[in-house]
């Protein structure tokens, strides 16, 4: 409601819609109501040139309702902006994992995966056990301690390396197919290890040159009685 002065202006719709592609009144109604038959044979005359006349859009409803339901696509509220990082949570970030298999473990920020704008994060797995693993940022705490991860080389880690090869399933699994289905889930867990390890030989020194360090990854985060997350500095 919009007031001007004493008075007071309803700006709702004239034909308010009463599901999606359902209007309160029909064509004829909806006509009179905004008057549009006194305007019907003005137009601008002299302002197109013969031959240059753009044909005019029919807005109209149809006179009568389909027998058919007919659905109308909804507009669609996806982004495809990439996902914004927190400031809080850069290359090097210790966070603490919050859900999940790993939850209360302490882990490393590697990078920012794209286009998912999922984090890559380590524990390192020589550590405490957390392996190279895809994180929602809003499934971590970050905290103020930092590692120099300048040197760790992730750049061929990207989401596809986490894709899960579909093997085909048959009714019998014996003789060559069993072996060579066998053959290929070894290749992809080869994969992860020799990249787990690489990371690990370039992480592990860094953190046992640092004091106390390698005690505060491994340790799992809880709380006690009377704390309280937002209470507590990271």
């Amino acid at each position: 409601m919009a007031k001007l002065g004493k008075k007071q202006i309803r700006t709702s719709a004239r034909n308010p819609e009463l599901i999606p592609g359902v209007r309160r009144y029909g064509r004829a109604i909806a006509s009179q109501k905004g008057a549009k038959y006194k305007h019907a044979k003005l137009g601008a005359k002299g302002k197109q040139t013969p031959g240059k006349a753009k044909a005019a859009i029919s807005t109209a409803e149809p006179r009568f309702y389909s027998a058919d339901d007919v659905k109308i696509p909804l507009r669609s509220h996806k982004s495809n902006k990439p996902t914004k990082l927190r400031a809080s949570i850069q290359p090097g970030t210790v966070v603490i994992i919050l859900a999940g298999r790993f939850r209360g473990k302490r882990v490393i920020v590697l990078k920012q995966l794209q286009p998912s704008g999922l984090l890559l994060v380590t524990g390192p797995f020589k550590i405490n056990g957390v392996p190279l693993r895809r994180v929602n940022q809003a499934y971590v705490i970050a905290t103020s301690t930092k590692v120099d991860v300048s040197k760790v080389d992730v750049s061929a880690v990207s989401d596809a390396f986490f894709t899960k090869v579909k093997v085909a399933k048959s009714a019998k699994k014996d003789g060559e197919e069993f072996f060579a289905n066998k053959e290929k889930k070894s290749e992809v867990s080869a994969a992860r290890k020799e990249a787990q390890k690489k990371v690990d030989a370039v992480l592990k020194p860094i953190i046992n040159a640092t004091p106390n360090l390698h005690h505060y990854l491994n340790a799992k985060f809880t709380l006690t009685a009377g704390q309280f997350p937002h209470q507590l500095k990271f």
